[in-house]
């Protein structure tokens, strides 16, 4: 896991609004879109499709989304409103051509997907989440099955050598090789945003590998959510806040 630098007791500020020379990179769960019940019940809504792609068109193409569901999620949710996207933490991404680069998946994903789903049919309200180059466990619906789910994820991992992902109340292991860093990383070298100030937006710990990223390439991250320890260097309170940030951008 990222070092998550920093300090809680320094209150971060909201970030600039600017436009000139920076490339934006933006989770999607709890920063484009609100936390829901269900990985299902998160859809797609006018006001961020609008403002993803004015921001993009501002920024000549210098956005993308950077998040732990698959692109084809990514599409749903974000209604097309971007071509660049990276999906399950780093392991596809689509360029700004429309091709996509995908890793293939570590052998033991199946195995992990096998024992997820064995968990799961004994306990209600527990999600599986097969997303071919990982398997994900949700336990939003069913709190009391955390320590339970922490368990078999980590004697998983040790048999496997899969990497574990903690998330929002859901754990993922998935195929070793890459996170959100190398996401920001692989995309700040293609064309669409060589020499750009890259922003991270995220809200969770796999965020930071995003944040250490940009900062590493002198940018920075932009924490949403509550103040926490964190290598980014400012601050949005919620989805309400990034969708009227964005906008600002976009106008800027």
């Amino acid at each position: 896991m990222p070092s998550h630098a920093g300090s809680a007791d320094l209150l971060l500020a909201a970030p600039p609004v600017r436009a000139d020379g920076i490339a934006l990179f933006l989770d999607m769960d709890g920063v484009l879109a609100p936390m829901a019940p269900t990985p299902d019940a998160v859809g797609p809504v006018a006001r961020r499709t609008a403002a993803l792609k004015a921001v993009e068109a501002r920024l000549g193409g210098r956005v993308a989304i950077v998040s732990g569901r698959t692109i084809l999620e990514i599409d749903r949710i974000s209604d097309h409103a971007l071509t660049s996207a990276s999906g399950v933490h780093g392991l596809e991404r689509r360029l700004k051509d429309g091709s996509i680069r995908r890793g293939e998946p570590d052998p033991g994903v199946a195995r992990a997907l096998a024992a997820f789903k064995a968990f799961a049919a004994e306990r209600p309200g527990m999600i599986v989440e097969d997303k071919s180059v990982s398997a994900g466990l949700h336990y939003r619906q069913a709190p009391d099955q955390a320590a339970a789910a922490r368990d078999l994820a980590h004697l998983l991992q040790a048999e496997t050598g899969l990497s574990l992902q903690p998330g929002h109340m859901v754990l993922e292991l998935k195929t070793p090789g890459a996170d959100k860093g190398t996401a920001v990383t692989e995309f700040m070298q293609d064309d669409a945003f060589k020499g750009a100030i890259p922003v991270m937006l995220g809200d969770d710990l796999t965020d930071e590998y995003g944040f250490e990223a940009a900062a590493a390439l002198g940018g920075y991250g932009v924490l949403v959510g509550p103040q926490r320890k964190t290598a980014a260097r400012y601050r949005l309170d919620d989805v309400d806040a990034v969708l009227t940030w964005l906008e600002a951008v976009a106008e800027a």
